[in-house]
């Protein structure tokens, strides 16, 4: 299925410094950067963060992200699986606020390559928006989807819901939203 969007890629196509490269897992590399903003990291705990996915399905499209680097559900110790799943409550209640949409999938794409995840070594949860009517004669007739918010847009609406919730703080305007949630 093709998609139709990415006005900011022209910063992407234009760069002139590697430096911007992931030289190994993104989801280990990108919260260690300085800008959140340019990571499209919308939050934050101690051992997990929300990332909005540069290829959405829908607006909103998050993933919620343990910081360990470990490929297999089952191997996420307790406070890890706790963190996460409360992590994902708030990104839902986050685009509930933020986006209002009609319902929420969610996901997470474990045993490698073959449950068709493009990064198999990093668990990691997909927080799907959905709205009526969401699937319409684009994508079944054509194969494309239309994706009608720009990722700065959903980065900002999302980060100001997640300031919104009890215990969130922010640092600046540039930082995700950072919770503590022990």
């Amino acid at each position: 299925m093709e998609q139709v969007f990415a006005p900011w890629r022209i910063e992407w196509v234009e760069r002139e410094d590697e430096d911007d490269a992931i030289d190994g897992c993104p989801f280990c590399v990108l919260p260690e950067r300085e800008d959140d903003r340019e990571s499209r990291i919308v939050a934050r705990s101690d051992r997990a963060f929300v990332l909005l996915n540069n290829y959405p399905y829908n607006p909103g499209h998050a993933m919620v992200i343990p910081r360990v680097h470990e490929g297999e559900f089952t191997a996420l110790d307790e406070r890890a699986l706790l963190e996460h799943a409360r992590l994902k409550q708030r990104t839902i209640r986050a685009l509930s606020a933020s986006l209002g949409p009609d319902g929420v999938n969610t996901g997470m794409n474990l045993g490698g390559s073959a449950a068709g995840g493009s990064i198999d070594d990093h668990v990691h949860t997909h927080v799907v928006p959905r709205w009526e009517g969401d699937t319409n004669f684009m994508a079944v007739i054509s194969e494309t989807k239309v994706i009608v918010e720009a990722l700065d847009d959903t980065w900002e609406r999302l980060r100001d819901a997640f300031a919104e919730q009890a215990g969130a703080r922010v640092d600046g305007d540039d930082e995700a939203v950072r919770f503590s949630l022990e």
